[in-house]
């Protein structure tokens, strides 16, 4: 039961990092032209229209301007910022579950 408690608690905190990115009251949306550049960098890796195409359209409603340009520069090789590494862990954790459910 302990395991299952933990889990929940883990689930929870990423749920709320999750909402401070995507909640904050003066972050901007990210552009269509951030979403084009996220899926040419998406299929640069990976080569999969329908899991880019997701994934962009994803990225749109998880994250900000600010955090889809972080978002971006890591897909191209740049490291998230060490103060971010949770809050990208938590989005590409919930990108995964909305684009690649048995992942």
């Amino acid at each position: 039961m302990r395991n299952g408690a933990d889990a929940m608690k883990r689930v929870m905190g990423a749920l709320v990092a999750l909402g401070m990115l995507a909640g904050g009251a003066q972050a901007a949306a990210p552009s269509e032209a951030q979403k084009a550049d996220f899926y040419k960098t998406c299929m640069g890796i990976a080569g999969d229209d329908a899991l880019c195409s997701c994934k962009a359209d994803a990225a749109m409603t998880l994250i900000d301007g600010d955090f889809m340009a972080m978002v971006i520069a890591s897909m191209k090789g740049k490291a998230p910022p060490a103060g971010e590494y949770s809050a990208y862990n938590t989005y590409v954790a919930k990108s995964n579950q909305i684009c690649k459910p048995n992942y």
